[in-house]
Protein backbone atom coordinates (compact mmCIF):
# COMPACT_ATOMS: atom_id res chain seq x y z
CA UNK A 1 0.00 0.00 0.00
CA UNK A 2 1.22 3.52 -0.93
CA UNK A 3 1.91 6.09 1.75
CA UNK A 4 0.11 8.88 0.13
CA UNK A 5 -3.38 8.10 -1.70
CA UNK A 6 -5.25 9.95 -4.25
CA UNK A 7 -6.75 13.47 -2.88
CA UNK A 8 -10.68 12.64 -3.74
CA UNK A 9 -12.87 15.33 -4.69
CA UNK A 10 -16.02 14.49 -3.33
CA UNK A 11 -19.07 15.79 -5.19
CA UNK A 12 -23.11 15.44 -4.16
CA UNK A 13 -25.16 16.35 -6.78
CA UNK A 14 -28.42 17.96 -6.51
CA UNK A 15 -28.10 17.55 -2.45
CA UNK A 16 -31.43 18.41 -0.15
CA UNK A 17 -32.67 21.83 1.13
CA UNK A 18 -32.81 19.98 3.64
CA UNK A 19 -28.97 19.26 3.47
CA UNK A 20 -28.26 22.66 1.77
CA UNK A 21 -29.90 24.38 5.21
CA UNK A 22 -28.16 21.97 7.48
CA UNK A 23 -24.56 23.17 6.88
CA UNK A 24 -25.72 26.60 6.00
CA UNK A 25 -24.96 27.29 2.65
CA UNK A 26 -27.28 30.13 2.27
CA UNK A 27 -24.68 32.17 4.79
CA UNK A 28 -21.77 30.84 2.96
CA UNK A 29 -20.03 33.91 0.63
CA UNK A 30 -20.49 33.53 -3.02
CA UNK A 31 -17.61 33.88 -5.02
CA UNK A 32 -17.94 34.35 -8.82
CA UNK A 33 -15.60 33.92 -12.15
CA UNK A 34 -16.10 34.32 -15.80
CA UNK A 35 -14.90 32.64 -18.41
CA UNK A 36 -11.52 31.54 -17.87
CA UNK A 37 -8.76 29.01 -16.49
CA UNK A 38 -6.66 28.86 -14.38
CA UNK A 39 -4.52 26.41 -11.92
CA UNK A 40 -5.19 26.17 -7.88
CA UNK A 41 -3.88 24.97 -4.58
CA UNK A 42 -6.35 24.45 -1.81
CA UNK A 43 -4.33 24.94 1.51
CA UNK A 44 -6.99 23.87 3.68
CA UNK A 45 -10.42 22.07 2.89
CA UNK A 46 -12.94 24.04 0.63
CA UNK A 47 -16.77 23.02 0.30
CA UNK A 48 -18.99 24.85 -2.26
CA UNK A 49 -22.44 24.51 -3.52
CA UNK A 50 -22.89 26.15 -7.05
CA UNK A 51 -25.08 28.50 -7.94
CA UNK A 52 -24.65 29.04 -11.35
CA UNK A 53 -22.44 27.40 -14.03
CA UNK A 54 -20.50 25.30 -15.32
CA UNK A 55 -16.75 24.17 -14.57
CA UNK A 56 -14.02 21.77 -15.25
CA UNK A 57 -11.45 21.00 -12.39
CA UNK A 58 -8.71 18.88 -13.62
CA UNK A 59 -6.82 17.50 -10.29
CA UNK A 60 -2.80 17.31 -11.31
CA UNK A 61 -2.61 13.41 -12.81
CA UNK A 62 -6.15 12.62 -12.57
CA UNK A 63 -9.21 12.86 -15.02
CA UNK A 64 -11.20 15.85 -15.64
CA UNK A 65 -14.33 16.38 -13.34
CA UNK A 66 -17.68 18.52 -14.22
CA UNK A 67 -18.96 20.63 -12.09
CA UNK A 68 -22.48 22.19 -12.56
CA UNK A 69 -24.89 24.28 -10.93
CA UNK A 70 -26.45 22.34 -8.29
CA UNK A 71 -23.58 20.28 -6.99
CA UNK A 72 -22.26 20.61 -3.45
CA UNK A 73 -18.48 20.04 -3.81
CA UNK A 74 -15.81 19.31 -0.99
CA UNK A 75 -11.92 19.70 -2.35
CA UNK A 76 -9.44 18.54 0.08
CA UNK A 77 -6.75 20.39 1.22
CA UNK A 78 -3.41 20.27 -0.56
CA UNK A 79 -4.97 19.68 -3.96
CA UNK A 80 -3.53 20.55 -7.43
CA UNK A 81 -5.07 21.15 -9.99
CA UNK A 82 -6.66 23.20 -12.77
CA UNK A 83 -9.40 25.17 -13.18
CA UNK A 84 -11.43 25.72 -16.69
CA UNK A 85 -14.58 27.70 -16.22
CA UNK A 86 -17.12 26.96 -19.13
CA UNK A 87 -19.66 29.49 -17.99
CA UNK A 88 -19.57 32.21 -15.90
CA UNK A 89 -19.46 30.89 -12.37
CA UNK A 90 -21.43 31.68 -8.80
CA UNK A 91 -20.81 29.36 -6.01
CA UNK A 92 -21.21 29.27 -2.38
CA UNK A 93 -17.73 28.59 -0.48
CA UNK A 94 -17.00 27.61 2.95
CA UNK A 95 -13.29 26.86 4.47
CA UNK A 96 -12.00 24.52 6.65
Amino acid sequence: MSLSSPQVIAIEHQPSAERLQALGVSSWPIWSKEVSEFPWTYDETETCYLLAGRVVVTPLDDEPLTLTAGDLVTFPAGLSCLWQVIEPVRKHYSFG
